[in-house]
């Protein structure tokens, strides 16, 4: 299983007050009941932890602030996670533990996929559980925290090849500056581009007794979680595969190694099928892109694996009850 919920630990409080932010303030922007950070044990789900953090990036109406909170977290601030990641031997090992262990503490995925034609390394940030977009504000805090672990650990500045988002944000240059990168938009998907070769900087930070202490223990909170549930395990390989290519039932049975038959026996199981987790991850990406591209609907189409734009088109309609045009249309009337 993955943690589904995500713990508010009290050094965020701190961190807000440092950018003059009040959590109660914050909260009450979000719809969330004030002082429950202040509760042992406090967290919240995907939804409210998105409405916390639009609230924070609405209230501090800085658009780079996610940039200063992801980049700005001292030591004494990293989770188990971040501190086993920032004793790795190398930065993708880093990434690597990163991507083993994120989902101990919230549904997170961590990824980190390898082109090899290109020598590439493509680092990429999916809330499963999520039913909208994620906000900015999270997004660029999850980058810059990443471009920290690499500064920190190789104890020198480590510039991706590339940024790539799928939104365009006001001052791109203030992007391009921070990552020592050249920024793409209009993009499929938010990732940072590395040459591969990064992957093997050595981290100055390596600790091998420290790592043999908290591994074994992360280990073992993995191992008691056990794995994710097959509507999860199918819905975070279907967002991966959300780039253009024609999504199959066989094809998401051999990424998680096993039949066809045994997939759609296990996904009735859980209550659903194939195709009804096909059309959620479908939705949920054509609303991302409606909202934070200018992607046209035929475009989208192609992204999403239809055929032909008519087919998404229709299939929109069924999930929303209108076209994309129309959802496009009345997002942004109501933004």
């Amino acid at each position: 299983m993955r943690a589904t919920h995500i713990p508010m630990v009290a050094s965020v409080s701190a961190r807000l007050a440092a950018l003059g932010l009040d959590v109660d303030v914050v909260a009450a922007r979000a719809g969330i009941p004030a002082g429950f950070n202040r509760r042992p044990g406090t967290s919240l789900d995907t939804r409210q932890f998105f409405a916390f953090w639009r609230a924070v990036a609405e209230l501090s109406g800085d658009p780079l602030i996610g940039l200063k909170i992801g980049g700005e977290v001292g030591p004494s601030q990293l989770e188990a996670v971040s501190v086993a990641a920032l004793h790795s031997a190398t930065f993708g090992d880093a990434l690597a533990r990163l991507a083993r262990y994120k989902g101990l503490c919230c549904p997170e995925e961590v990824r980190v996929e390898r082109d090899g034609d290109n020598d590439l390394a493509r680092l990429s940030f999916h809330w499963i559980l999520a039913k909208e977009p994620c906000p900015q504000i999270i997004s660029d805090a999850a980058f810059a925290a990443a471009h920290a672990l690499a500064r920190v650990g190789t104890g020198r500045t480590v510039a991706p090849r590339r940024l790539e988002l799928v939104r365009t944000p006001p001052d791109i240059g203030a992007y391009a500056a921070y990552f020592g990168c050249e920024v793409r938009t209009g993009c499929v998907g938010d990732a940072l581009v590395y040459d591969t070769a990064a992957l093997d900087l050595p981290f100055v930070t390596r600790n091998e007794d420290l790592l043999a202490v908290l591994v074994p223990a992360l280990d073992a909170q993995l191992d008691a979680m056990g794995e994710p549930d097959i509507e999860t395990q199918a819905r975070s390989v279907l967002m991966r595969m959300m780039r253009g290519d024609r999504p199959t039932i066989d094809t998401l049975a051999r990424e998680l190694n096993m039949s066809a038959r045994s997939l759609q026996r296990r996904l009735g199981e859980a209550g659903t099928s194939y195709q009804t987790v096909l059309d959620h991850v479908r939705l949920e990406t054509a609303r991302r892109l409606l909202a934070d591209t200018a992607f046209t609907p035929g475009e989208i189409a192609f992204f999403l694996g239809f055929e032909e734009a008519n087919s998404f088109q229709r299939a929109f309609r069924r999930w929303e009850g209108r076209t994309p045009a129309q959802w496009r249309e009345q997002t942004q009337q109501q933004e």
